[in-house]
């Protein structure tokens, strides 16, 4: 038993360091010709193999929820008229017809000459799991973990807080952060929360000015690998 405790131990401290999160992947959007590109696990949430699809705007709208269309289909009209960053959370439903409810944060990028070309960042999965038992049993293993990741726990409430979603998913999404942008979890997560000390209640009074704070977050921080 006390193996398994050090092993189970050692997969979360290796995930704390930047390992691939399962539930969250990262997009890419050209506002010239709408184009869109996904990484593989966003491919798989919405139930493709990775490459099977080019994904366009059509298909991302035609796969939300019809509760939730209409409402993504003006974010992502009034983020090509106005060339700007956008957040929202919405449920999509795959190729088998399951229902994924996924929290969406893009930013801003610019090409070469400064110009603003697209939109990048991140999808979430925060459906509620069957294994969350086994969920529980990682964040118990977490916690314990908390005394040498105190600003790791402190970012992830931080997350909890400003999108509303569960531990696990608040934990993958530093996790994508961390492995897109080449950082150590930790130093990244510093940063964040710094960023979120200084907004203050501008945070929940503009959860815009956040989005951009967390995908900029790099670009600030100390400890690139």
């Amino acid at each position: 038993m006390a193996w398994e405790l050090d092993g189970q131990t050692a997969a979360v401290e290796q995930a704390l360091a930047g390992g691939t999160p399962q539930r969250a992947g990262w997009f890419r959007f050209y506002f010239e010709d709408q184009r869109w590109e996904w990484s593989d696990e966003v491919y798989r949430m919405h139930g493709y193999e990775p490459g099977a699809v080019s994904p366009t705007t059509e298909l991302v709208i035609e796969h939300k929820h019809p509760a939730d269309r209409s409402q993504v289909a003006a974010t992502i009209n009034e983020m090509v008229e106005r060339r700007q960053a956008f957040s929202t959370r919405h449920r999509i439903v795959d190729t088998r017809g399951n229902t994924h409810e996924v929290v969406v944060v893009g930013d801003q990028f610019s090409d070469s000459d400064g110009e603003v070309i697209g939109t990048h960042g991140f999808y979430v999965d925060v459906t509620p799991t069957r294994s969350r038992k086994r969920e529980e049993r990682i964040s118990e293993q977490v916690a314990e973990i908390a005394e040498r990741r105190g600003a790791i726990e402190r970012t992830k409430g931080m997350l909890m807080l400003v999108y509303g979603v569960d531990e696990l998913a608040a934990f993958n999404l530093l996790k994508s952060l961390s492995q897109v942008r080449n950082m150590k979890l930790a130093a990244l997560a510093e940063q964040i929360a710094k960023d979120f000390s200084e907004l203050g209640s501008e945070v929940i009074a503009s959860r815009s000015r956040f989005d951009q704070r967390l995908l900029t977050a790099h670009e600030r921080a100390s400890g690139t690998e």
